[in-house]
């Protein structure tokens, strides 16, 4: 039986984000293949985090900076690694280097983090984003990572375009992933126009992008709320932190519901999602759910960013505060148009998000990268040389670290 670990920056919590679905369905997937697998973090456990044992899928926590985890990985010998973000590599890469040397190395990007970080700091600055932003500290490291690894896994259509054509990553380290999605258990029919009402907003209050898009809906909910004086703004996520429960305000309609024990529940009963996102990367799974629910959105350039080309969007994207607004109030109340949109969205999800598809491409892919790894590696010089490099003041850094802690619980 094919071993496969998978390292993960947290433990995967599928009803608090999009990575932590998409996490679950590409565990799933390799226990569909008839692997073992087992996922190990050195995070704390968290009250949302998935069973994975009903999964049956093995968990193991492990430790940051000690040789606990060369002995804990040189018994377990896997025939693949999974790492969970480039930050997980640059962590553990190089004792999976030192101990299975031949396993095949995939990270699991989630999204570009050097994409989403530069997008941020031109908001925060109240400016363009410039192309001279993407080439930080972060961008260098994160495409150390991608380079030092046999396949990276890519969420976005866009993100693959940035690597390929402005990081200049060679295509067959690169694999586009997006959310797989089984259409079998997708509702053929949900709630009705006159049977719902209100706006819904989405996403863990953690995640920086989701709690910009929060601020910027103060600014856009009065808009919309002066034209429909009924409507309510309800908004979903989990870990809400104080400065988000201090906005609820059901004077006005704008009510942080924090979170949602189903999302596909909530999301039905309401006639539009808003997902005003100013920057982030990957792709967004609250816009997914809404498909998946036959719920219209309304969204922006980069919320709808990777998810879709020439299929129409299930909703309208606009960028700008008042005409979100515009168009948030026109699809609330316009039934035909709103049927127009509900419609596009299960056409697109069959276009781009069928999980049978894009599963069985991700297997093929991973099968046939590992028939031909010596060669695939002797292909990617750069990477092999970064890994020799780079690599070793990671080890060296990470092994100062665990003497360090040796002396002072000696102590």
């Amino acid at each position: 039986m094919k071993k496969i670990l998978v390292i993960g920056y947290v433990w995967p919590e599928p009803d608090s984000s999009a990575a932590g679905r998409h996490m679950m369905s590409i565990l799933r997937l390799y226990k569909k293949q008839g692997w073992d697998v087992e996922f190990s973090s050195a995070a704390q456990p968290t009250e949302h985090m998935a069973d994975l044992a009903a999964e049956g899928i093995s968990s193991r926590r492990i430790v940051l900076n000690c040789d606990s985890f060369d002995a804990y990985i040189a018994e377990y010998q896997p025939d693949i690694i999974m790492f969970d973000r480039f930050v997980t590599e640059e962590q553990f890469g190089w004792r999976v280097e030192k101990n299975c040397p031949d396993a095949l190395r995939i990270i699991d990007t989630e999204d570009l983090h050097c994409l989403r970080h530069a997008r941020h700091q031109a908001v925060k600055a109240s400016r363009e984003f410039a192309q001279t932003d993407l080439f930080s500290d972060i961008a260098k490291r994160e495409i150390a990572a991608i380079l030092r690894s046999d396949i990276s896994l890519i969420i976005s259509g866009f993100e693959m375009e940035l690597l390929l054509n402005t990081f200049k990553v060679d295509a067959a380290l690169l694999h586009h992933l997006p959310f797989m999605v089984d259409l079998s258990r997708c509702p053929e029919e949900t709630n009705t126009f006159s049977e719902r009402k209100h706006f819904i907003a989405a996403g863990n209050f953690r995640h920086a992008p989701n709690w910009d898009a929060v601020l910027y809906l103060q600014k856009i909910w009065p808009l919309i709320k002066k034209r429909i004086p009924d409507a309510e703004l309800h908004i979903y996520g989990a870990y809400p932190p104080p400065k988000a429960t201090a906005l609820n305000n059901p004077e006005t309609g704008f009510l942080i519901k924090g979170w949602a024990e189903n999302i596909f529940s909530v999301m039905e009963k309401s006639r539009v999602c808003l997902a005003p996102v100013r920057f982030g990367a990957g792709t967004k799974g609250k816009l997914l759910d809404a498909m998946i629910m036959q719920t219209p959105s309304i969204t922006t350039s980069i919320g709808s960013e990777g998810m879709h080309d020439q299929e129409p969007w299930p909703g309208v994207i606009v960028d700008d505060a008042t005409g979100f607004a515009e168009a948030a109030v026109l699809l609330y109340n316009n039934e035909q148009k709103w049927l127009g949109a509900q419609r596009n969205a299960g056409a697109l999800l069959r276009a781009r998000y069928d999980g049978d598809i894009s599963g069985d491409r991700l297997i093929k892919k991973i099968i046939n990268v590992e028939k031909n790894l010596v060669q695939h590696r002797l292909n990617n010089f750069t990477g092999g040389m970064l890994k020799h490099h780079s690599m070793m003041s990671t080890q060296y850094m990470s092994q100062w670290i665990a003497e360090k802690n040796k002396k002072t619980y000696a102590g």
